[in-house]
């Protein structure tokens, strides 16, 4: 149960959201992206009150507005990686031209330039995140939503992931949210808060 929780997040910001397992902090992503509704208060994304959304209302507003990056990637294997990065921009109607252009420069930008024709299951783990990375960030959405990115990743691969993360997120004028349970992952957001039964504060 979250109780005692406020966050003001602005364009630009990273943050990430530390605590200890059964805190809540899935619970509060999930709560943040519409997909859970909460009992009592106020979530508002982009001056919209999730509260007075209808379901089909939110989910515009999360393929809008919104981009998610997962621990487990959820990379289509069915899909090329480009396709898989192009699914955002397509569910949004972006003209097929428009949509070409701006997943190969995604592509670019997350150093996959060259990957867009292979299928996922030719990627190592780190190109599969940065696939997601790029998917979550193509159709330039306000806030990114980021739950334990890196868990299934090594140490090195991870920090290059995270840095390219926070670069892509900060150069891009979003909103960040990291989750996480690592402190090497979380010195890499502007700030760190600690989500616990009390509610969610600064780390000291």
């Amino acid at each position: 149960m979250l109780a005692d929780v406020e966050l003001d997040l602005s364009a630009g910001e990273y943050v990430a959201i530390m605590g200890e397992s059964g805190t809540g902090k899935s619970t509060l992503l999930n709560l943040v992206a519409g997909l859970d509704r909460p009992d009592a208060g106020t979530i508002a994304v982009g001056g919209a009150d999730l509260a007075a959304l209808d379901d089909d209302a939110l989910t515009v507003l999360r393929r809008e507005r919104m981009g998610f990056v997962f621990q487990a990637f959820h990379v289509l294997p069915y899909l090329t990686v480009a396709q898989n990065v192009a699914l955002p921009l397509a569910l949004v109607g972006t003209p097929a031209g428009e949509r070409d252009a701006r997943v190969q420069a995604m592509l670019a930008a997350v150093g996959l330039g060259e990957r867009g024709p292979s299928m996922p299951r030719e990627l190592s783990g780190g190109e599969l995140q940065r696939v997601a990375i790029a998917r979550a960030l193509v159709h330039s959405p306000m806030l990114v939503l980021a739950d334990e990115p890196t868990g299934n990743l090594d140490p090195d691969t991870a920090s290059a992931v995270l840095a390219l993360l926070r670069e892509q997120v900060k150069g891009r004028g979003a909103a960040g949210i990291l989750v996480t349970h690592s402190l090497a992952a979380a010195g890499t957001a502007d700030r760190i808060l600690v989500l616990s039964r009390g509610g969610l504060r600064e780390r000291a």
